[in-house]
């Protein structure tokens, strides 16, 4: 049985456990920053290890897999560690904090023959393979245009972390982009020819709050008095939105498909969020941000008509509550099967996750305007 050890004790570390459990792996241990909450979650989930010392965990465990559930920008030196250890990697996104740090890691894994996963995982929303599919049968002729448009409406007051620092591996390009990128590439083509876009950091400063170890339960950390003149704040140096253009090559078009990502992380939806995909023939409509909704397919004759899941994409939906946790489970099966010589579909690995953080660096540079202020 391979055996796993997991890095990150809140929302994503469980999840990944869970994850590898329903694969077939034991998890052999588990390490965190805070000695009390790390033997905590070991306790509630029953994995034998609990620790703060990765190298020691490493050495003491002797895993087959690492499992990265952290924040981006601690991803890079125990993915380094894990390597060097010789161990298989599964890594949540973003891969890090920088592009060169990625692309960095993504050479180390390839020189060591280790197999790796990028957890950009929304591509196996079950309406999302059903989209891969009807794109692939050609049920909207040549696709031509993609749009993934969502509005959060975040509290503005969620508690200071790393998702509002750049050196942590905050920001929506690095925790939203990650998955609408990935879900667009798994249906037209993961060939990115080109990409520009805008980002904008509306948020300023949040509340700094001790105490806030999940990431799924920050809410619950808002003060409730955010005028005590004793609140501490910090700075926000990420964006909270962005506009991205991309054009990727499909296998299904001659000519390369035009895809918009319009995120606000800080302002309210009035429609549904939603993934169109736009073709020669037809339009596929999914709701949801990432494309977890209803699957719609327009035609010229029939109009829009709500199509139901197809019965084998149905049964391969993982047996858990949760879109982001049923997604980790897909990806944690094609990986852990790759890994014991099984045939499994082409998933995400390092090579992806070093590319999209590329972008992601090329997109923060926001120099993609042409100035026309002087035009008559």
């Amino acid at each position: 049985m391979l055996k796993v050890l997991i890095a990150g004790t809140g929302f994503a570390g469980e999840g990944h456990a869970d994850a590898f459990r329903a694969a077939g792996c034991e998890i052999a241990g588990i390490v965190g920053r805070t000695p009390h909450v790390t033997e905590d979650v070991a306790r509630r989930k029953g994995i034998p290890f609990a620790g703060t010392d990765w190298q020691a965990a490493l050495e003491r465990c002797r895993p087959d897999i690492v499992s990265i559930a952290t924040p981006g920008g601690a991803h890079y030196d125990p993915i380094c560690r894990a390597i060097a250890a010789g161990c298989h990697v599964f890594c949540d996104k973003p891969m890090t904090d920088r592009a060169d740090t990625a692309a960095e890691l993504a050479r180390l894994a390839r020189a060591a023959g280790v197999k790796t996963a990028y957890a950009a995982s929304f591509r196996y929303a079950p309406s999302v393979q059903h989209a891969k599919r009807l794109v692939a049968e050609g049920a909207i002729g040549a696709p031509t245009e993609i749009e993934c448009i969502s509005h959060f409406n975040l509290d503005r007051n969620i508690p200071f972390g790393w998702s509002h620092q750049k050196s942590a591996g905050g920001g929506r390009l690095n925790n939203n982009f990650t998955h609408t990128l990935s879900i667009a590439c798994a249906v037209a083509g993961e060939k990115i020819l080109s990409v520009m876009g805008e980002v904008r950091d509306d948020l300023g400063r949040a509340p700094i709050v001790e105490g806030v170890h999940n990431f799924a339960t920050r809410r619950d950390h808002i003060p409730e008095d955010l005028g005590d003149p004793a609140l501490k704040w910090g700075e926000s140096d990420v964006e909270w939105s962005y506009t991205v253009l991309a054009r990727l090559q499909s296998p299904f078009a001659e000519k390369p498909v035009s895809v918009l990502f319009k995120h606000g992380g800080l302002v309210p939806r009035f429609h549904e969020d939603h993934i169109v995909i736009y073709g020669a023939k037809g339009a596929i409509y999914i709701k949801g941000h990432y494309g977890s909704g209803q699957l719609s397919l327009w035609g010229p004759k029939a109009g829009w008509r709500d199509l139901p899941l197809p019965g084998d994409i149905a049964a391969s939906v993982p047996d858990v509550a949760g879109e982001t946790e049923q997604c980790w489970h897909y990806l944690a099966r094609a990986f852990v099967g790759d890994i014991r010589g099984e045939p499994v579909e082409p998933y995400p690995t390092f090579r992806e996750g070093a590319r999209y953080q590329q972008i992601i660096d090329l997109i923060r540079r926001d120099d993609g305007w042409t100035d026309v202020s002087g035009l008559d």
